[in-house]
């Protein structure tokens, strides 16, 4: 059985990876567009940015494997193919969005200096700690995202406790909204990514637990753990931004990137005076700094696994992810979410079905399942990734007779319908 300690060093963990640049930055600015709607948009917001990727945590501790395993039943070739491709969309995206966010909101407004500049440190530091793996759960988990949350709590409260009312919502439907938003967390794709950098970092440190039972609790409860941390910090931020945002003026006309930046800079200021800018500094240097851990890490262990259990591939996979990082992370924050925007609505359908099939019963489950909903996923999500490639005209007749297609969501009627008809033929058929 695992010691209380493991269990909190681990969820605190875990929040911590979780806890990136789009998750501190993306739900204030929901919040405040959702003005009185907020609720419903925190709703949505919390299936696609906490509950699915903690269901990808459960199908961690089942599986207690690598990505690999999430998509093996599809085929191996299948599997290959897609843990290289999240693999290097995390290293080319998610992480050094951290490093654009962390210059533009923490370093440049202090010192000025120029994003290769922070890139080239921030990277580095990554490095380091990637390469001394062994103390990554230690130190994330005992020091730095206890930090984060009480920072975190203490700009929410604060703000709540001296809020006023709402903004009128200008979102048309507030709970799709929250979940396409919360896609831009990358926290599904960071499920599979940094559950199996828990996994393997529990196995490093050779914890107590080492029955495959005992593990699978542990990781469980962790899971449930984080999730409940995500919740109430998402739900915080998202009100906040709903309440106090009247008070704040973010400007309009500036991007979207830099008006999360000011209204979560007016928040902090406005809470806790002008101490609140230090607080937000660190707050967003510390958060992006732990998830960047994290994606590097999980790149380096699969490419380790995948070339002979080499450790030089471990060094030099986290090299080539960390000069990655350092190259794109010369874009601006905006920049880097709208490059990603395609991808994730071909990614993420995938990956979301992956998770739920992985934590569904074995005999459910099977082969033939795998196979008939993610090849289902991948050509009903195909016109969302178009909707950002071609003129809208040019699919719009096939985005009309998709169910929910013109919400971005065409994939979710048609994988559910396959999945149970792939069933009932499974029953026919074993009768």
């Amino acid at each position: 059985m695992y010691k209380r300690k493991e269990l909190l060093v681990t969820s605190f963990a875990l929040f911590s990876l979780f806890f990136g640049a789009g998750n501190l930055l993306l739900p204030p600015l929901l919040g405040y567009t959702a003005g009185e709607d907020w609720l419903w948009v925190s709703i949505g917001f919390m299936v696609t940015a906490v509950l699915i990727p903690i269901i990808g945590i459960l199908a961690h501790a089942k599986l207690q494997g690598t990505m690999f395993d999430f998509a093996k039943k599809v085929s191996p070739t299948f599997s290959y193919v897609y843990c290289i491709l999240v693999y290097v969309i995390s290293a080319a995206i998610p992480s050094p969005r951290t490093a654009s966010a962390t210059h533009e909101i923490a370093i440049h407004p202090a010192f000025g200096t120029s994003p290769l500049l922070t890139s080239l440190i921030y990277f580095a530091l990554v490095l380091v700690f990637v390469l001394n793996r062994s103390k990554i759960l230690s130190l994330i988990g005992k020091f730095l995202t206890p930090l984060i949350v009480i920072m975190l709590l203490m700009v929410i409260s604060i703000g709540l406790y001296s809020s006023s009312l709402p903004n009128s919502p200008t979102l048309e439907v507030p709970l799709v909204s929250g979940l396409l938003e919360g896609y831009q967390t990358f926290d599904a794709i960071g499920a599979v990514v940094v559950g199996a950098v828990i996994i393997v970092s529990l196995n490093f440190k050779n914890v107590s637990v080492d029955a495959f039972d005992a593990k699978r609790a542990l990781i469980r409860r962790a899971g449930f753990i984080a999730g409940f941390g995500l919740f109430v910090i998402y739900a915080g931020l998202i009100s906040v931004g709903a309440y106090y945002g009247t008070e704040i003026n973010i400007d309009d006309t500036l991007s979207s990137d830099m008006q999360r930046a000011n209204l979560l800079r007016g928040i902090s200021i406005s809470a806790l005076g002008t101490f609140g800018n230090t607080v937000l500094s660190i707050l967003i240097s510390l958060a992006c700094f732990t998830t960047a851990i994290g994606i590097v890490a999980g790149t380096a262990d699969y490419f380790k696994g995948l070339l002979g259990n080499s450790q030089t591939v471990f060094v030099v996979t986290a090299i080539i992810a960390s000069v990655l990082g350092v190259v794109v992370g010369q874009l601006d924050f905006g920049t880097i979410i709208m490059v990603a925007l395609p991808i994730l609505m071909f990614i993420y359908p995938i990956t979301i079905v992956l998770i739920l099939l992985n934590v569904v019963p074995d005999r459910y489950a099977t082969k033939l399942v795998f196979r008939a909903v993610v090849i289902t996923t991948f050509m009903f999500s195909l016109p969302d990734v178009l909707s950002f490639l071609v003129p809208p005209e040019t699919i719009q007749p096939i985005v009309a007779i998709i169910p929910l297609a013109k919400y971005n969501l065409g994939w979710v009627i048609p994988a559910f319908t396959v999945f149970l008809a792939t069933l009932f033929l499974q029953r026919l058929n074993r009768k």
